[in-house]
């Protein structure tokens, strides 16, 4: 019975996974690229992916669609006209009786007398008669053409077109700058960590010759258990300091990837190499620098100029408009609605010139040029600000280089010495003049040693790619 309710049972399970594969939406695993990115690649592709970046673009098109709105106006504006109307109830206006006193003229001159015989006389006052206007129905069709013939707010608007795109790329330009330094960092580090990484291969694989040598020494008689267990966990502490290191890499190159735009699944390796001699190159050549070199800069002056534009434009408010304006209709009206006969349909056309000349405002526009030129005024204080921002950044990252320079220089011979004695203490140790606590000691002073050098050579980098920015160059 058991037996039998499993086969049931089975039977019934197989059907649902399959009834289940069958009503299940297709997955798509996402497909993985392979990236091989020098450091400029790793900004183009910024570039073009980053989510900030590609925003900011679309203010872009969004300034261009406004300048053609601006543009707009300054051409002529033309609509057609069609329209029918039905007069449920003609509008009655009461007129003057005209009629009744023509009559009693008539009346009074023959000498007509009444019934009484009594000489008809002209009344001293009249009614008024009920009269309606019109047809039940009225249709019309025509064409309407304006055109601004001269309007000083339009004529500035289009003068600051250029402009206005202008400012909205230089925009886009600071925001590339910012992400442009920060992906110089990530990409350095990443780099340094990959230096650190193959640093650390190298000690890996000097403690492992180290602990077949001291196990070699052990088994013939000239050393103790204890030294074998010190290279043992010293080579532990290593191997697990590496495999921090590269989750620490890993996770970095997420953060990068993140920067970029790039796909997360996407795989992506850096081509680039740093070295002592490339942080150094071109080092002496950043003396001098402008501050029309930095993005900030040329932001702040596009700024005023639409300050200007913006200042001109309301000055411009205060002069007259002059439109042009014409008119041509077909109007037709009937008692019943047959207006696609051939009864008649009579024009209607006109041509006028408008001039709207501002007198009075409540001195509006007197306080919006006032606003402006507090505006041009401000942002001739932020170019000061900025001037003084820029020569204190050029400062602090020049000092900070130079710093970064001499210290990685420091280390770089630190590192060479402290290779050279674990060498001569290792030589000492393996012919049996040297001990076990010396050779721990100068694998710990490399190890230290290497350190140092893969920080300095970071803060290296990092102290020129600030001074780079700092002084536009980057």
């Amino acid at each position: 019975m058991m037996k039998y309710l499993w086969h049931k049972n089975g039977f019934f399970m197989i059907c649902a996974l399959l009834m289940l594969a069958a009503v299940a939406p297709a997955q798509t695993v996402p497909t993985s690229t392979t990236h091989q990115f020098s450091l400029q690649q790793v900004v183009d592709y910024a570039g073009k992916h980053n989510m900030n970046i590609q925003t900011l673009l679309l203010d872009v098109k969004t300034q261009q669609q406004v300048n053609r709105e601006v543009t707009a106006n300054a051409y002529p504006q033309i609509s057609g006209v069609l329209g029918t109307t039905y007069n449920a109830a003609i509008a009655t206006q009461v007129i003057p009786d005209f009629i009744s006193p023509a009559t009693y003229g008539v009346l009074v001159n023959e000498g007509v007398k009444d019934g009484n015989g009594n000489t008809i006389q002209m009344p001293s006052s009249f009614s008024y008669l009920p009269a309606q206007f019109g047809t039940k129905f009225s249709a019309n069709i025509g064409v309407s053409l304006q055109q601004i013939l001269f309007d000083g707010q339009v004529f500035i608007g289009l003068q600051a077109r250029e402009a206005t795109i202008a400012f909205k790329e230089k925009n886009v330009e600071v925001a590339v700058e910012s992400i442009k330094a920060n992906l110089h960092k990530i990409y350095y580090q990443l780099i340094v960590a990959n230096t650190q990484v193959e640093l650390l291969d190298a000690n890996i694989t000097r403690l492992e010759k180290l602990q077949h040598d001291t196990k070699l020494i052990y088994d013939n008689g000239f050393a103790e258990k204890v030294d074998v267990d010190k290279v043992n966990v010293a080579l532990t502490n290593l191997r697990t300091e590496k495999n921090k290191i590269l989750n620490q890499i890993s996770n970095g190159y997420y953060g990068l990837k993140l920067l970029m735009g790039m796909p997360v699944q996407d795989n992506l390796v850096l081509t680039d190499t740093l070295s002592f001699d490339q942080i150094k190159e071109g080092a002496l050549e950043l003396n001098n620098y402008n501050y029309s070199d930095r993005k900030e800069f040329q932001y702040l002056d596009l700024a005023q100029k639409l300050n200007e534009y913006n200042l001109r434009r309301y000055k411009l408010s205060k002069y007259p408009t002059v439109v042009l304006q014409g008119n041509y209709l077909k109007n037709a009206q009937r008692n019943q609605f047959n207006f696609l006969n051939r009864d008649k349909w009579f024009t209607i056309s006109a041509i006028s010139l408008n001039v709207s000349i501002p007198i009075f405002n409540g001195f509006s526009t007197d306080a919006k040029i006032e606003q402006v030129k507090l505006d041009i005024q401000k942002a001739d204080l932020q170019r000061e600000m900025l001037k003084q921002s820029i020569d204190n950044d050029v400062a602090v990252a020049n000092n900070n280089f130079k710093s970064a320079l001499l210290t990685l220089d420091a280390q770089k011979k630190n590192m060479d010495l402290a290779e050279l004695v674990y060498n001569q203490t290792k030589k000492k140790y393996e012919v049996g003049t040297g001990s076990q606590t010396e050779i721990t000691a100068a694998q710990t002073e490399l190890k230290n040693a290497q350190t140092n050098y893969t920080s300095a050579l970071y803060d290296a980098i990092i102290a020129k790619t600030d001074y780079l920015k700092a002084t536009g160059k980057l």
